[in-house]
């Protein structure tokens, strides 16, 4: 295998792993919740705290002497998430919740070294080599959803077997980029110089704005379209079905990304067809009779997969090299994972509020269409920090 492509399938190894732990939560967490007693609200938490967690390692970064290797970074995430899927099965309800944020703690890990070593390694395919790991996560976050429950019933099991082989793959992950982390030992990068200058860049806010909402979004869907589709007389089942086709699509509003792209001077173009296509997503879950809803779940599959996969690549199009790369990925993640996190609980106290979803659903249209301001800012063909490479230099698309 030659190496390009060895270098991609590490990424994607990577990838399939950075959705899992969480994923996997919600088709069992009826029956978690009935096996541990948990309340409602804990139940929530249990799905909710990993995503608060996301965005940790982005916020924690800034205050480290020296970087890690973007490799050592990934062994490291890697072994930590394989030592918190397994240890999630022990049965102790506090184990359980302690274990689901070092997942997302381990996560948030690879979300900001993935960017940077794309940045490094494909400064000339950035869009397309971001496009290819932003389907791996999706397809390893649908995945995950949709087989937890038929392995379980399969090996006549309990909730606890599908959580723990999920480690199987993150060990294989880890072991695939030791031999890689050995040849990049001691390349590990001062943190000092550049993170008060980014936090200062109105451009790293764009990016960091349009990283935020589109994760909004995007946790709004995962947290509440089967509850919304519920309470609008579809079955639980379908609307189970429902969520996984908004993932599937997901992927190939990915896909679009560079097909697209490449044909493009900047992003722009890409930010506004993501956006309308959210809007007409929204607005035909809100409005358009429940019968419809698979078609409004494609128009927010290809929206969200297009959102996602365009807020990655800029963190690789909008800096100058790989150091400024990893510095933007930890702040547009650390802060943009804090402000979705927080977008399932705000909802559901919304409907509990107005007994209903006709405003929480116009909340979400709203964010939708604020999502194009910070958007099209950070669409423009710039980088942060542009007195560290020359603008003319900077590459429009991948």
């Amino acid at each position: 295998m030659k190496g390009n492509q060895l270098r991609l399938l590490l990424i994607v190894l990577v990838a399939i792993n950075l959705r899992p732990a969480v994923t996997a939560i919600g088709p069992l967490l009826t029956e978690i919740q009935h096996d541990l007693h948990l309340s409602g609200a804990a139940a929530g938490a249990l799905t909710t705290l990993p995503l608060v967690c996301f965005g940790m390692y982005g916020l924690v970064a800034p205050f480290l002497r020296k970087h890690p290797a973007p490799e050592a970074l990934l062994v490291a995430a890697m072994g930590l998430l394989t030592a918190t899927l397994l240890i999630r099965v022990i049965p102790v309800t506090a184990v359980l919740f302690a274990g689901s944020l070092l997942a997302g703690v381990a996560i948030s890990i690879g979300n900001i070294a993935v960017p940077s070593i794309i940045k490094r390694d494909y400064p000339d395919r950035v869009t397309t080599i971001t496009a290819v790991y932003s389907v791996a996560v999706t397809v390893g976050a649908a995945g995950a959803s949709a087989l937890a429950v038929p392995i379980e019933h399969g090996m006549h099991t309990s909730w606890r077997m599908p959580l723990a082989l999920l480690a199987i793959p993150a060990a294989i992950a880890g072991i695939a980029w030791l031999p890689r982390m050995r040849r990049g030992r001691g390349q590990g990068a001062p943190a000092a110089g550049g993170h008060g200058e980014l936090w200062r860049d109105r451009l790293a806010w764009q990016v960091t704005a349009f990283m935020g909402l589109q994760s909004v979004l995007a946790y709004a869907v995962i947290g509440w379209l089967p509850t919304i589709c519920v309470d609008h007389g579809l079955g639980k089942e379908a609307a189970g079905y429902a969520v996984s086709l908004v993932s599937l699509t997901q992927a190939v509003g990915a896909v679009a990304v560079p097909l697209f792209g490449r044909r493009l001077s900047d992003q722009r173009p890409l930010v506004v067809g993501a956006v309308v296509l959210n809007i007409i997503g929204f607005a035909g879950i809100a409005w358009a009779p429940i019968g419809s809803v698979w078609g409004w779940a494609v128009f927010l599959g290809l929206g969200q997969g297009m959102a996602f996969a365009t807020a990655l690549s800029f963190l690789g199009l909008r800096a100058p090299d790989a150091h400024t790369a990893r510095q933007l990925s930890g702040m547009a993640q650390g802060v943009g994972y804090v402000i979705a996190a927080a977008a399932p609980l705000a909802l559901g106290a919304l409907h509990d509020a107005v007994g209903n979803w006709t405003l929480p659903l116009g909340v979400m249209l709203g964010v939708a269409v604020l999502t194009a301001v910070p958007g099209l800012a950070a669409g423009r063909n710039r980088t942060v920090l542009p007195h560290r490479a020359d603008q003319e230099h900077a590459p429009a698309v991948g």
